[in-house]
């Protein structure tokens, strides 16, 4: 088989479709797998740019909404004490 063009020809030119030993059903499948398989190298790269180089954005986002979490667990656990206090004195 012929071997696929480069990544940034793939999704605009079938790699398959000059090929004589090919019906045209196969050349189509073959040219969504090349696609499929490209697709999944993009993927791949960028999940691999978002593990080693963290969202400095969404860091400061999360411990934003930290700090929140832990100031509603506070309240929380206040009225919740203030309720078992309620229960034992009546």
């Amino acid at each position: 088989m012929s071997s696929p063009p480069p990544p940034s020809d793939i999704f605009d030119d079938n790699p398959y479709a000059n090929h004589p030993s090919l019906s045209s059903i196969e050349k189509e499948v073959l040219w969504e797998y090349a696609k499929l398989a490209e697709n999944l190298k993009l993927l791949k790269q960028k999940t691999r740019n978002l593990t080693e180089q963290p969202d400095i954005a969404l860091q400061t986002r999360l411990r934003a909404v930290e700090s929140k979490m832990g100031l509603v667990f506070t309240l929380f656990k206040a009225s919740v004490w203030g309720v078992i206090n309620e229960q034992s004195v009546a």
